[in-house]
């Protein structure tokens, strides 16, 4: 595990892949492989979608949550990918470096597995960054409004760090789920038939606790599009 910061050279273009269901039939795998970096989100495969969604990852954003249905496939995220890029994010206790987080334990123990695994860990003071940006976009405070950010979060936040241009695949606008009876897709292009997108958003953003606010979310990647070369496609968009 690198103890070490992350620093890597900017991207000049990059593929920020959303793992939505938008992504189905796009045919856009060539032109997302096409960008300098691709970033991934959680455990959303490539293979046997490569062509809506390309095969290249440059990094890939997991949540703590998520490692272990990564490890259900190891061989396809980290044996055969050892120029990929991780970067776990989480909070509290399985976290933690110094206490011997169970989550942290398990990432120690791949890159033990596998030497050349570059896995990188957000810092606890990266983590409160990622909500005071919350806080100061949205004037609520994360903790006190029940809310979690989402990979999304994380995925933007790195990538404006990382990118000087970033064309966003696949993430719809904060108002398209409150349009007139818009399609319905999976919540992920690798669990069709399952979690219908809009529902899960709308079901999220109206829970009082615990929930991610994915449309609010939205709404914030809008205003940062408005200020930093960011665009929208499939379905594509315009920051309002």
């Amino acid at each position: 595990m690198k103890a070490r910061p992350l620093i890597r050279e900017v991207c000049h273009s990059c593929a920020v892949v959303s793992s939505s269901g938008q992504m189905l039939g796009s045919g856009l795998g060539a032109q997302i492989d096409g960008a300098e970096c691709v970033l991934r989100m959680n455990q959303a495969p490539t293979v046997g979608f490569e062509e809506d969604v390309g095969q290249r990852s440059t990094l890939r954003v997991i949540s703590h949550t998520s490692v272990p249905l990564l490890l259900r496939n190891y061989s396809h995220y980290f044996q055969q990918a050892q120029d990929t890029l991780y970067v776990v994010w989480g909070q509290g206790r399985h976290m933690d470096r110094t206490l011997g987080g169970r989550t942290y334990r398990t990432l120690l123990q791949l890159t033990r597995m596998y030497p050349g695994l570059q896995v990188y860990t957000f810092t606890e003071h990266m983590m409160a960054y990622c909500d005071q940006i919350f806080q100061e976009e949205t004037g609520k405070n994360r903790r006190q409004s029940g809310s979690f950010l989402s990979t999304g979060w994380f995925t933007m936040i790195l990538a404006l760090q990382l990118c000087e241009e970033i064309v966003v695949y696949g993430m719809v606008s904060d108002s398209y789920c409150s349009e007139k009876s818009p399609p319905s897709v999976p919540y992920h292009y690798f669990e069709k038939g399952r979690l219908d997108e809009c529902q899960m958003y709308l079901l999220h953003e109206q829970a009082p606790r615990s929930a991610h606010r994915f449309i609010t979310e939205k709404a914030v990647f809008s205003r940062w599009a408005k200020k930093r070369p960011i665009v929208f496609a499939h379905p594509s968009w315009r920051a309002e």
